[in-house]
Parts: C-alpha cells; structure tokens; sequence
C-alpha cells in the first residue's frame, strides 16, 4: 500500500480536507451571490423547453447510479507515487468542485421564491451532492475522506454577481462533461489505461453536469441582455480564464493524463475545442483554437505559474518580490491572449443540445 495511504490511515485524515481547503489561483471556488437579483431572472420565452428540461431533471435517470458494487475491491492506493498524488489531486479538486456547486445551489434555492429557479437549483444541488459523495466514498478507500461540513463551513466565499455565476457555471458544468465524457471515451476504446474503476461511471456522470449547463443556457438565452453589449467582454474574460486555468492545472498531472495514455496538452485541445463547441448554443463568439498564439500563451501561464510556486518555498523578501514580478507578467500574458481575434457565432434558434459526444 502507498505510504502516504499508511499515513492517513494511521489518524491523518484531515490532510485531504486542507487540500480541498487550500485558496489559490487554481483551486475550485465557493461561492455567494445576490439572491434578490437572481430572483428576478425570468425563463422569457423558453417555457416550452424549460418545462421539458425540468422534467428530465424530475426524471432523474441518474437516480441509482452512484453505487458502487458491494463485492468491489476497496484498495486502490497501489499505484506509482507520482501518479497516486497527482490522481488524489484529481478526486480532491473534482470533490471540492462538485461541493461548492451543490453549496452554492442549495443556498440560492433556499434564499429565492422564484418557482421555476427554486426548482431548478434544487435538483442540481440534489445531483452535485450525489457526485460529491460518490467521490468521497473513493478517498475513503485511501483512508482519506473530505469533511464535506467543515469545507464548507470554512472554505472562504467569493462573491459573484448573478451573470457572473451563469457565465461561470454554465462554462464549469459544460467543460465538466467535455473533461469526463473524453476521459470515459479513452478507457472505453483502451481498457488497460483504466487505472481506477471511478472512470466506469463518468459517462452517465457527465451526463447530469450536461444538463446542468443546457438549464444556465436557457437561462442566459432567456435574459438576451447577458449576451450583448459590454457584456460581451465578460463572457470573453470568463471564455479564457476557465480555459486557461483547466490548461495551467492538468499540465501540473503529466503522470495521470500518462497512465491514461494521453497527454496533457492533447486531451486539452480535446475538451476545450468540444467545449467550444457546445458553448456556441449560448455565446456570440468563440475563442480562436486553431491560433497557435493561443496555446503558447497557455503555455506561458503554466512556466510562471511553475515559477512562483518554486519562490513560495524560498524563504526571504527576494522571492516575494520575484513571485510579484512573475504574477505581473502572466497577467500581461493574460492581457495579451484576451486582446486575440475571436470568431463570431450565429446563435442557433433552437438552444437545447444532446450529450451525443
């Protein structure tokens, strides 16, 4: 069994939780709105669809498969040192991902009287608390398990105005089922690069965070005003801070995408292009992947957010002031990769998209 298995098994079990805890550029948010605001956000002219939405949502045909069978092999921890960190990094920021939504849904149901979104926040809360736990009962298995009450409890709160949480959200819950429906994809054509039997549940799994961003797409179609206007440079900045950040973070797990048999910069031009994709049933435009400017600049992110981890762990003023200096010079990158052409979309007169990936 992995030491640092042995380890949490021997009485460390909160080390998961400061992981899930930690606050940094990278790590998964929790977040906080305002719900008066969010209230007042009508469905328009999508009644038909929405109603059908809802009913799928009230369906629930997900309902009995988060289980896993009783007679499963619970150790799991055997694995290469690097590989078993980077993939409890992976569990442990999906947990934290999945929690902050369920949080964050759970909290607007309760705070709203808006029939049609109490409606909706309640059964994505129900869903993104059953990914949650479903993901816990994985950690267990490595004697780790998250304080679900305590993260949230103590995890630090962002505030986001309600457009910024659609954007968010709805880029989160889209790039969500493009990242596990190609993992799904990988080992279901290569079954010796399933590692883990967690990946056996992805495809019916990415099928509800599918869901969860065609209702924020109706939403955002349904109020036209968040499409239009200096709007638009918000759904820009969101378009590539979550692109970039998902690039920046899966470039850190060279080892997992490996034993997956992939690699990192090819199973992110993957998802973020069928993410893109998708994202054309809502936004005017897209960013331009097929611009080799932008990859270098992602690219770019990655080595400075190298360096500064690197003067995080140097003691003094010179690293504070180099960490500075560093982070100056990925927002300039940052700048830069936004000022890129983008290309413009027609918004389809039909909304809704199947999983059919």
């Amino acid at each position: 069994m992995n030491t640092l298995a042995q380890d949490f098994q021997a009485g460390q079990i909160n080390e998961a939780t400061d992981r899930a805890l930690e606050n940094t550029m990278l790590s998964p948010r929790f977040y906080t709105t305002d719900f008066k605001e969010m209230d007042r956000m009508s469905i328009g002219n999508s009644r038909v669809q929405w109603d059908q939405l809802m009913q799928e949502f009230a369906n629930d045909p997900n309902n009995a498969h988060f289980q896993r069978p009783a007679d499963m092999v619970k150790d799991y921890s055997d694995l290469p040192e690097g590989l078993y960190q980077e993939f409890l990094d992976f569990l442990i920021s999906s947990i934290t991902s999945e929690f902050s939504g369920c949080v964050l849904y759970a909290e607007i149901k309760k705070k709203i009287s808006n029939p049609d979104l109490k409606d909706l926040f309640g059964y994505m809360a129900r869903d993104e608390s059953r990914h949650a736990g479903f993901i816990n009962q994985w950690l267990k298995d490595f004697g780790i398990g998250v304080d679900l009450g305590f993260l949230a409890r103590t995890k630090k709160y962002t505030f986001f105005k309600p457009k910024f949480i659609l954007y968010a959200t709805y880029l989160s819950e889209k790039i969500g089922y493009a990242r596990y429906i190609k993992i799904f994809r990988q080992v279901e054509k290569h079954p010796e690069f399933r590692f883990h039997p967690i990946f056996l549940w992805f495809e019916k799994w990415c099928n509800d965070e599918f869901r969860h961003g065609e209702a924020f797409a109706l939403l955002m179609r349904s109020n036209p005003e968040l499409l239009k206007g200096t709007n638009r440079l918000w759904i820009r900045f969101f378009l590539l801070a979550v692109f970039a950040t998902m690039y920046v973070r899966d470039h850190a797990r060279v080892e997992f995408h490996e034993a997956l048999g992939i690699t990192p910069t090819q199973y992110d031009k993957e998802v973020l292009q069928l993410t893109s994709d998708i994202t054309k049933q809502v936004f005017p435009f897209t960013l331009n992947l097929s611009d080799s400017r932008m990859w270098e600049g992602f690219a770019k992110l990655k080595d400075f957010s190298d360096r500064i981890e690197e003067q995080k762990l140097l003691p003094g003023v010179l690293p504070v002031v180099k960490r500075i200096y560093l982070g100056l010079r990925a927002g300039i990158t940052f700048f830069g990769l936004y000022l890129l052409p983008v290309v413009s979309n027609e918004l389809p007169a039909d909304v809704r998209l199947q999983p059919v990936w």
